[in-house]
């Protein structure tokens, strides 16, 4: 009878623990998301395009083009970080260099689209080009995030 009580206090224990387990699984902590390569490179982009902005913003105004663009892709990168810093720790290793670079491009591209419907019509070829593009980035992030 001992014996048997010891047995099923060792299973009672080990399904606590993978609960546990289980739970902390769930969510990655920042940390764990901030050390994988597709933060990195996101990091390291926005990083380049802060110091281009704070190199040419006492030279130009709000309104101009390369302001407006620099505030455009970093606002992007950011968008996409929050997203990245929300992925689960189950996921994380989906956080790949690749997945950074497509999620980098992407930014790009938001900035292009950006500046193309400025200055054209929604219906412009070039705006609807820009926003397939756009388009075709975000479906192969969402499928290596899926």
């Amino acid at each position: 009878m001992r014996k048997h009580m010891r047995f099923s206090l060792i299973i009672v224990v080990l399904m606590a623990s993978s609960v546990c387990l289980g739970q902390q699984a769930s969510v990655a902590s920042p940390d764990q998301i901030r050390s994988s390569p597709a933060y990195a490179e996101i990091l390291l982009r926005k990083t380049e395009l802060q110091a281009d902005f704070e190199s040419v913003v006492a030279d130009y105004t709000e309104a101009h083009p390369k302001i407006v663009d620099l505030r455009s892709e970093i606002a992007s990168l950011e968008r996409s970080s929050e997203k990245v810093l929300a992925v689960k720790l189950t996921d994380a290793a989906k956080l790949t260099l690749a997945l950074g670079k497509l999620i980098v491009k992407k930014a790009v591209l938001d900035m292009e689209l950006n500046r193309l419907t400025r200055g054209f019509n929604k219906d412009h070829p070039d705006v609807k080009r820009a926003k397939r593009r756009v388009e075709i980035f975000e479906s192969a992030i969402g499928e290596i995030l899926k």
